[in-house]
């Protein structure tokens, strides 16, 4: 994906940008198609759960949307590293407790969503590799009937 926004784009959703901004809500599936959770199964054991769009969908994401997704993710992690520094300095510790647990929510956001794009991209390789894979088969398999 491309995070470097083009010059004359513009957001192709304005208004979940908006909320992503201020609220930090589950907006990654509208912004750059992904989504991700996490569950505990039978075994008690914790599962990774990753959804994204399909390829030809993924391909048309407004790029603008998804530099904004990708940079407020960081970005509001550096803000709560900050905050942090700027408590210990001052000596709250009672703020740590809130800035660890708004920190560790985000970095599982950042961690989740880039596993998730990278099961993106797996699964896109793994389909072209598919893909790839029959049309040889299908053109195999008919030069050789042809030759018959």
């Amino acid at each position: 994906m491309d995070l470097n926004p083009h010059a004359g784009e513009n957001y192709a959703h304005p208004k979940t940008c908006l909320f992503h901004v201020i609220f930090k809500n589950v907006s990654g599936r509208i912004l750059v198609g992904l989504r991700w959770w996490n569950e505990i199964n039978d075994l008690g054991e914790s599962v990774w759960k990753f959804e994204s769009l399909d390829q030809e969908s993924l391909a048309r994401m407004n790029k603008k949307d998804s530099w904004l997704f990708w940079w407020t993710l960081y970005l509001t992690a550096a803000a709560w590293i900050v905050l942090a520094i700027f408590s210990l300095i001052r000596l709250q510790a009672d703020y740590l407790l809130v800035i660890g647990v708004c920190l560790t929510l985000s970095i599982a956001n950042i961690v989740g969503f880039t596993k998730c794009r990278k099961d993106a991209k797996q699964k896109i390789q793994q389909f072209a590799s598919q893909t790839i894979a029959a049309q040889v088969s299908s053109t195999i398999q008919s030069a050789i009937f042809s030759a018959v």
